[in-house]
């Protein structure tokens, strides 16, 4: 039993799966993910550049408006008017807040700061900052000198921060107020002050954020499927792998078995035909000497003792010599269903004697089949028996037959205790016996008989009763085997 577990997991060792293959496959589809993962990110990443890019473009168109606007309808005629500027009167910035809304009335700004010369903050839209100095910060500087600059505000936490979905974004804008020269819509004058127009963007943000994560959810839920149908396909293939070695393993084992057998076939030739014919002459010796005893009246007891004897080592001897040299099968068109009927008709009385019942099922739809009468006959012969054997206090067979892909299946089953499972491997090798009075020959007989026609046989113990023997013969139309 030991030494069966160890062939068992030596075999078992032996088919070893593709883990290198799945190993690269199931990498490349991390790989894949990561990449797609980084490839989205890098993608909202632009898009949310683009629309920075925009937002700072549209600001600018604004700015030189507004500027235009203010100059035309504001600095202009109340200069022309008054004579000077003075925001902190209430007419001239009633007029101005009219100006600059009705400017920016159809955008979407939140806030609009003018600064004067020493960054004091003279008009806005939100009147608790008003004359509030040096807010500006670095842009305001940087527009004081002519440039107009704008910078991205984000308000949040440090994760809102890092996954890029502040709280609040937005985009502050600095440019200066110039004076318009005669004949140019450009403000290429002298600086009066400085603009600051704020955008907000939180919006746009958030719905990049959610096309973000809209992205990597639909690329996650692809390969989710991606990676089961993968999986599967993986599976499928280790599986058909490793069937592939266990097949070539079985060959390889069936293929040293024969080697096997035929070296212990050869040997066991030219040992049966070197006792064979010595054995003939003790036989009839003893046969003549019986017939001696008799006409004298003499007891002939140990000549029967050797008659018998050798009747049984020349059956041992024939049983010897159909295994190493069985020859070619007679072939002939024959039904199977009439063989194993031939079988049990023979075998009535022995069945009665020993308590033993038959139920068959044949299929009446079997073709004939080019095949060897007598020795399928023997074959079946010898299963019985041996069935019957293993049932010494009666039971029951069950044989049936059926004919599927051009495949006529013979199915013997018994009430036996069964085979134990540590030789079950072994009952077909040659010599291998549990009986005191058996070569070990029978079943190896029936196996080379049945592949000798091309066919297939196997044993094994049935889930409900003893053992279960099954033989599939491919029908021939006449070809040879």
């Amino acid at each position: 039993m030991k030494k069966l577990k160890s062939e068992k997991i030596k075999t078992e060792n032996k088919v070893i799966p593709f883990t290198l293959v799945k190993y690269f496959t199931f990498t490349s589809f991390l790989l894949m993910f990561v990449g797609t993962i980084a490839l989205s990110t890098f993608h909202t990443h632009l898009v949310r550049n683009i629309i920075l890019k925009k937002s700072k473009d549209y600001a600018k168109v604004l700015v030189e408006n507004l500027n235009h606007q203010i100059f035309l309808q504001f600095i202009l005629p109340v200069y022309l008017d008054q004579g000077k500027i003075q925001l902190s009167k209430e007419t001239q910035f009633k007029r101005m807040d009219k100006v600059v809304r009705a400017t920016l009335h159809s955008f979407d700004i939140k806030l609009v700061n003018v600064y004067d010369l020493s960054n004091v903050i003279s008009y806005s839209f939100n009147p608790e900052i008003i004359g509030e100095k040096d807010l500006g910060g670095e842009g305001y500087q940087k527009a004081l000198k002519g440039e107009m600059v704008s910078n991205l505000n984000q308000t949040g936490s440090f994760f809102q921060k890092l996954i890029r979905y502040p709280e609040i974004a937005k985009i502050s804008t600095f440019a200066p107020l110039r004076v318009e020269r005669p004949g140019s819509r450009l403000a290429t004058g002298p600086i009066l002050g400085v603009m600051e127009i704020v955008q907000d963007v939180s919006e746009d943000y958030k719905r990049i954020f959610r096309l973000q994560l809209l992205v990597i959810l639909t690329t996650a839920m692809v390969m989710a499927v991606l990676f089961l149908i993968l999986r599967q396909i993986v599976k499928n293939g280790e599986e058909i792998i490793m069937a592939k070695n266990r097949e070539r393993l079985k060959l390889r084992e069936e293929l040293d078995r024969a080697r096997h057998l035929s070296s212990i076939g050869e040997m066991t030739a030219i040992i049966s035909h070197e006792i064979k014919n010595p054995l003939g002459i003790i036989r009839s010796s003893a046969e003549h000497l019986s017939k001696k005893l008799t006409e004298v009246n003499q007891a002939d007891t140990f000549a029967k003792i050797i008659i018998e004897e050798s009747a049984r080592m020349n059956q041992i001897i024939n049983d010897f010599l159909s295994f190493a040299k069985p020859g070619e099968p007679a072939l002939n068109p024959c039904n199977i269903n009439d063989i194993l009927k031939k079988n049990t008709d023979y075998l009535e009385h022995e069945f009665s004697k020993n308590n033993c019942r038959v139920t068959i099922d044949f299929d009446p739809n079997i073709p004939k089949t080019f095949a060897d009468e007598n020795k399928l006959y023997e074959s079946f012969l010898n299963i019985f028996i041996n069935s019957m054997q293993a049932m010494p206090l009666g039971g029951e067979f069950f044989v049936s037959t059926s004919y599927e892909n051009e495949e006529i299946k013979i199915k013997i089953t018994d009430t036996g205790p069964g085979i134990p499972d540590e030789i079950i491997e072994k009952v077909k090798d040659p010599f291998f016996t549990t009986k005191t009075d058996g070569s070990g020959l029978g079943l190896g007989i029936v196996e080379q008989t049945i592949k000798n026609h091309n066919g297939k046989f196997s044993i094994k113990n049935s889930d409900k009763y003893g053992a279960e023997i099954t033989i599939k013969l491919p029908v021939n139309k006449g070809e040879n085997l």
